[in-house]
């Protein structure tokens, strides 16, 4: 930090931001009044902004159909990954695979697994109590929403949470410099655009319409499908389950999630990779998992308990 402290910062302190973006070390432990880190979140509303281009940059089926597989391929590895494997730990993957699945959840720009998982672990050992960064009932919808992880606060995590993963180096690469992978995916997503304009023209596409439709639109709806569990499934819906918290089941919530709306019932029993209990509480990631184990990709899948199953009041 020194040594880039000596080169950079005569020049201004905007060399000094842009490192940051890149090098999540540089940014140091904020220990002062919680407050959004505007600078820095600036990517982040640049996105949102973009997603304003499907005004100009016309549209295709390709178009729509790539933004679509994209949604629900990083959605799936939010909460297949992100959530059911590296914060519960409720299947169990091989090395490869695991680093496979966290580089896919970086294409999301929700931060590395490593990030993601510490903070969650936190968010259910304080479920709706005040050292929960995102409780609505705590802290205010919008707050639970986006704002906690826009803050300066909650830039770092408590390596204490994730022990278990941190011994893994290209984990702790991937979540330290969690920019690069989607900024890759970014420009690829660009470059299949153009290949596809030059190449194959009947499909009415180019590398501006692929970048807006099938990274910053798909992007931003990932962003708040996922969001809404922090914020919406801690006010709206039905609670079957006595727990400690406000967490509630949404059935239209579960569909934009791929499961995860079923939140009462995964706040009640978490260590498990099912979350709706229910044969009609749809559960698009538990399926997918149970593909994945089929072709023995993943394995060991951990099953609710029978009397859950059998008798959990609905």
């Amino acid at each position: 930090m020194s040594l880039i402290k000596k080169f950079y910062y005569p020049l201004g302190k905007l060399p000094s931001l842009i490192l940051r973006w890149f090098d999540n070390n540089l940014t140091p432990v904020h220990t002062g009044p919680n407050k959004i880190d505007w600078a820095r979140i600036l990517p982040f509303i640049a996105i949102h902004l973009a997603c304003f281009g499907v005004f100009f940059v016309g549209y295709s089926g390709f178009a729509l159909g790539f933004a679509i597989f994209l949604y629900a391929l990083r959605v799936f590895a939010i909460t297949g990954f992100y959530h059911r494997y590296f914060s519960h730990k409720t299947f169990k993957a091989n090395r490869f695979w695991q680093f496979i699945f966290a580089v896919i959840g970086l294409t999301a720009v929700q931060r590395g697994p490593l990030w993601w998982a510490a903070h969650h672990r936190d968010h259910h050992l304080f479920s709706d109590q005040e050292p929960d960064a995102h409780s609505p009932v705590q802290h205010g919808f919008i707050w639970s929403h986006l704002g906690w992880f826009l803050s300066k606060k909650y830039f770092h995590y408590d390596a204490k949470r994730i022990q278990d993963f941190l011994r893994f180096p290209e984990l702790r690469f991937i979540d330290r410099f969690d920019v690069i992978v989607p900024i890759l995916f970014a420009v690829g997503t660009y470059g299949l655009g153009e290949y596809l304009n030059h190449y194959h023209p009947a499909l009415n596409t180019n590398g501006l319409q692929l970048l807006v439709w099938g990274f910053c639109l798909s992007t931003v709806c990932v962003f708040h499908a996922t969001f809404t569990i922090n914020s919406l499934s801690h006010c709206f819906g039905s609670k079957p389950h006595k727990t400690s918290d406000n967490s509630r089941n949404n059935f239209f919530l579960a569909l934009l999630s791929f499961g995860e709306g079923w939140h009462n019932n995964h706040h009640f029993y978490p260590a498990c990779a099912r979350q709706g209990f229910k044969w009609w509480q749809i559960d698009i990631t538990y399926y997918l998992l149970l593909g994945l184990e089929k072709i023995k990709v993943i394995k060991e899948l951990r099953q609710p308990p029978k009397s859950i199953l059998n008798g959990a009041p609905h």
